[in-house]
């Protein structure tokens, strides 16, 4: 059986002293080194963790915690510099990089908080999909899969099997069209993907300036709260769990909809009928700015293959692009063909956009709406037909990648299972900027959101 233990569960056994730090990094190390997926990591710090372990638990014994979080086991996306590692995007090409002099921002602002790094996860190369295929270090299984040949999507695809595996309780991925959302929904966890900028992008590998975010992958909103408050330096959170009855969202029935699966459907409205009883006011309406998102790349190209492009383009000039994944070569390969004024009318269009979605809320709407059209697909067909592979995958990045085009914050919550038993994301959203009102909101919604009250 799966061992799941939150961040709030740990902290209060790792605080009492029921368990040592160096005892749990030890069970953490041991854990993945034994579980039967060893495409999750792609390497272990394990000198790193016995070190941090090792220092929490002295702290801890002489009565000077850092906090919550002191001696707790993190994970990291292979996007984020840890120093002394490589970092190389899930990628064969740049392993012979030099190690990491320092650590990423948000990874020095852990180490702050007392966690203990136990290593990297497994990703789409570059962060260049949202299904989590990886030919290169193997595609993680999907933990809630009954038989584990179904996608864990991406692009942060080991950090949440690892969560969902129960092998950590936190770890920390990006999301630039969904990439902590998708996964998360994929494996039954919670994602949240904050405000672009919220947190200091200093020392992780972009993607595309423009979209990029970060954000948790754990198992409750509860574990997500108290990692954004590590992630600002924070030493406890600020975040007040709302009341139901001060609430309101709104459905948008343009776009995210459209050839949804009907038991994801069924799902997503059973908790919305729940939040009704619960005493939240909800609506339905259009989003014309929804489909004016994929009007605008329909003429001008996407802003993520343009800006990825601009990443790589000496890249795929070079030999090292016949050592890439062929697939993320070819989409990278797409922003060739955005010219300047093409870009140029893109960032224009966006901050319209963003203003126009910002005047249709009402009243500190949330928005919510399925995470995906779609539970998990099976692995084998998607590795077989690059057709099927390019088809689901701008399927599973749609209503995600609307929420990065317009500056969104949004989390991930489970409401659910549809076919084949597979879980179903709940997506909740706010204006950029409005994390701590939407982090709130879920906190006050999350259990009746899955059901359990």
């Amino acid at each position: 059986m799966t061992v799941q233990r939150t961040l709030a569960s740990l902290a209060v056994l790792v605080q009492s002293g029921e368990i040592d730090p160096v005892a749990l990094a030890q069970e953490t190390l041991d854990r993945i080194d034994n579980h039967a997926d060893q495409a999750i990591f792609i390497g272990l710090t394990r000198e790193r963790a016995e070190r941090e372990a090792e220092a929490a638990s002295k702290r801890i014994r002489a009565g000077r915690s850092l906090g919550l979080l002191d001696g707790l086991p993190v994970a990291w996306k292979d996007l984020f510099d840890i120093q002394g590692s490589v970092t190389t995007a899930g990628s064969v090409v740049l392993k012979d990089s030099p190690p990491a002099e320092a650590d990423a921002a948000v990874v020095g602002a852990f180490r702050g908080a007392g966690m203990v790094t136990v290593g990297r996860t497994n990703m789409n190369e570059f962060a260049f999909s949202g299904l989590g295929i990886n030919p290169h270090h193997g595609t993680p299984r999907n933990p809630a899969s009954a038989d584990g040949h179904r996608i864990p999507g991406g692009s942060s695809s080991g950090s949440a099997a690892a969560v969902a595996a129960g092998l950590v309780p936190l770890a920390i991925g990006t999301d630039t069209g969904g990439s902590v959302r998708i996964p998360a929904a994929m494996t039954g966890i919670v994602g949240y993907k904050a405000t672009r900028g919220r947190y200091a992008m200093k020392g992780v590998f972009p993607l595309s300036g423009s979209l990029d975010s970060l954000g948790p992958l754990c198992l409750t909103v509860q574990d997500a709260v108290w990692a954004d408050a590590a992630m600002h330096s924070l030493t406890a959170p600020v975040i007040r769990r709302a009341e139901p009855a001060d609430l309101s969202l709104v459905v948008p029935e343009t776009i995210v909809f459209d050839n949804a699966e009907a038991e994801v459907v069924t799902a997503f409205e059973a908790a919305i009928r729940r939040l009704e009883l619960a005493g939240v006011r909800v609506s339905h309406r259009p989003f014309p700015s929804f489909s004016a998102v994929f009007d605008l790349m329909g003429r001008h190209g996407a802003l993520v293959n343009a800006e990825a492009y601009a990443i790589h383009r000496e890249r795929l000039a070079s030999p090292d692009a016949a050592r890439m994944d062929h697939r993320v070569v070819a989409r990278l390969r797409l922003g060739e063909a955005i010219s300047v004024s093409d870009y140029i009318a893109l960032l224009d269009a966006r901050d319209r956009l963003i203003k126009e979605t910002l005047e249709t809320l009402q009243g500190g709407e949330l928005i919510a709406h399925p995470t995906l059209p779609h539970v998990a697909p099976p692995i084998e067909p998607l590795l077989a037909d690059d057709d099927l592979f390019f088809k689901i995958n701008g399927r599973s990045l749609r209503n995600t990648l609307i929420g990065n085009f317009l500056d969104f914050c949004g989390i991930s919550i489970p409401c659910g299972s549809g076919a084949a038993g597979m879980p179903v994301g709940f997506l909740l959203s706010a204006p950029h900027h409005q994390d701590d009102r939407l982090l709130s909101a879920a906190l006050a919604l999350e259990a009746v959101i899955r059901g359990e009250a």
